[in-house]
């Protein structure tokens, strides 16, 4: 009896979940076998699937930032969801460095990276704005301020193991979060 092959959305899913773990391991210039031997594929299917390492991690970027915009629209009814995003956000930074790391090295310019930072963009939109309707939020923080609180987060990646990033990434959020608290009117 044959098994039904799975259908290319599965075998993308299947790679880019090992291509995650090999990543996160080690780095993003980890032999790409390791990928197809984690996967269960053969390496035409990885070829099929992504032509090179960038393609890969541009599908990696894309779907993180899928992500964050489902949980943002999982905490849309909540008026502090700006900072669970920020956690969120810091989380997958400890998480997956390696990945976080290419995320602030790469081409700003390339499109596919462009539409990325626009979705998440758009996902920390309603909740910077919740926050601040709610006065949990300093008023001039704009969206555009993003780059520079994730950059804060991304200095966790100097940390050499995962509890040192996380150390890190607390104490960011933390600074983060007192320079965020709305200034006391004068």
């Amino acid at each position: 009896m044959q098994t039904k092959r799975p259908d290319p959305a599965t075998r993308r899913t299947q790679l880019l979940d090992a291509a995650d773990a090999v990543f996160r391991t080690h780095g993003v210039n980890a032999p790409l076998e390791l990928v197809v031997e984690r996967a269960g594929v053969g390496r035409a299917t990885l070829y099929r699937q992504f032509p090179d390492r960038h393609a890969i991690l541009l599908a990696l970027m894309e779907r993180s930032a899928e992500r964050l915009c489902v949980r943002a629209q999982g905490l849309s009814e909540r008026a502090d969801a700006f900072f669970a995003l920020l956690q969120y956000m810091a989380d997958r930074i400890v998480h997956s460095p390696a990945l976080s790391d290419y995320w602030r090295t790469t081409d700003l310019r390339d499109p596919r990276v462009i539409a990325a930072r626009q979705q998440i963009w758009s996902a920390f939109a309603a909740a910077l704005q919740r926050a601040q309707e709610a006065g949990l939020l300093r008023a001039d923080l704009q969206l555009g301020d993003l780059s520079l609180l994730s950059g804060m987060l991304g200095a966790a990646l100097r940390g050499n193991t995962e509890a040192e990033r996380r150390r890190l990434v607390e104490r960011a959020l933390d600074i983060i979060h007192f320079g965020l608290r709305p200034q006391p009117r004068p």
